[in-house]
């Protein structure tokens, strides 16, 4: 399958399984922000690895990870049956960190800011 294809299916499996989160009724899911960021597939569709960012959770992303890993068969075959596909991958969930990544890093950037206008003289 070509390059082109492999990403206009791993963008519609990303749009089903966004959708099937959605619709999912397990209480560790939480009602906190659950996102699918990235989907990567192997090429010959054995293995997708979905990337998910979880927010807004207190007890972190670790039980929705583990929930959803648990929920892996069920979301292989609704996104089978939703795309009409025969075979879909065997799906890995994991945490991204991307989202807490750049928070972390705008809170270092702020602190310098605030630092840097206190070392400022003031002028009259």
């Amino acid at each position: 399958m070509s390059q082109k294809n492999m990403g206009r299916m791993a963008q519609d499996m990303k749009r089903e399984i966004i959708a099937i989160i959605g619709e999912m009724k397990d209480p560790r899911l939480g009602t906190g922000l659950n996102t699918v960021t990235r989907l990567d597939v192997t090429p010959d569709l054995d293995v997708a690895k979905v990337y998910i960012s979880v927010m807004a959770n207190p007890e972190g992303p670790g039980p929705v990870v583990k929930a959803l890993n648990k929920a892996s068969g069920h979301v292989r075959t609704e996104v089978s049956r939703r795309m009409h596909i025969r075979k879909a991958p065997r799906f890995i969930f994991v945490e991204d960190d991307g989202a807490a990544y750049a928070e972390h890093i705008n809170r270092i950037l702020q602190e310098l800011n605030e630092k840097e206008q206190a070392n400022q003289p003031k002028e009259d």
